[in-house]
């Protein structure tokens, strides 16, 4: 019997538009509210759209209301153009979101940052994602799961990503030859795993690298 509500940021990227499509055909969940600037187009009667300006999240603090809040928020650094604009977006945006479902009492938190993940790493792009994850850890939530995915497969709607591309190429070719933990793995497969993380009984902090998400993801129901 479906009961749940999912709120989700992030919808219309890779991960996001993969979980949306699960959280659709999920009977546990009877409502999924979305966080967009703008709308998109769907005839599932289970979706709320709310837009929202992100630079003031805070006022639509009674729309960030249900049981699973999921952060696919991300961009890189040459979309976002400037290390101000990414980092808005990867940490400003991301915590807003994550403060405000704590405030709001939603018991579990999800998160996609990135292998490699570290504030104390050299690499602005780590740094940032391992600053986000500590902020995260901070808030009073059930259970925070924090996914850890490597070079991420998938067609990007509306999103050209010329590098990354030719690295899925090349990751695909050479697969044999990498170990599980930084194979690529599709973006719907990130989304399948952070759906069952979400629905376990544990409770508490947890940090999945990217193997464990390929893992979790083959047993997703």
């Amino acid at each position: 019997m479906a009961t749940k509500t999912a709120i989700i940021v992030g919808a219309t990227g890779l991960i996001g538009n993969a979980l949306l499509d699960y959280l659709i055909h999920d009977e546990r969940y009877e409502k999924i509210i979305l966080l967009l600037r703008r709308k998109i187009e769907t005839t599932s009667s289970k979706i709320e759209q709310k837009i929202v300006d992100f630079d003031n999240l805070a006022a639509h603090s009674k729309s960030i209301q249900g049981d699973h809040a999921f952060c696919c928020l991300g961009t890189t650094m040459k979309k976002a153009g400037s290390r101000e604009a990414f980092y808005k977006v990867d940490y400003t945006y991301c915590f807003e979101f994550a403060r405000l479902a704590a405030e709001n009492a939603i018991p579990k938190f999800a998160i996609v940052t990135a292998m490699g993940a570290d504030a104390k790493a050299l690499v602005y792009y780590n740094r940032v994602k391992g600053e986000i994850e500590d902020a995260v850890r901070t808030l009073d939530f059930e259970a925070i799961h924090i996914l850890r995915p490597s070079l991420l497969l998938g067609e990007r709607k509306n999103d050209s990503r010329i590098g990354e591309d030719i690295a899925q190429g090349l990751s695909k070719a050479l697969s044999f030859m990498i170990p599980d933990k930084y194979k690529g793995i599709e973006g719907k497969q990130v989304a399948k795993a952070m759906l069952s993380l979400m629905n376990t009984e544990e409770q508490g902090a947890f940090v999945h690298e990217s193997d464990h998400l390929q893992a979790v993801q083959e047993a997703y129901v």
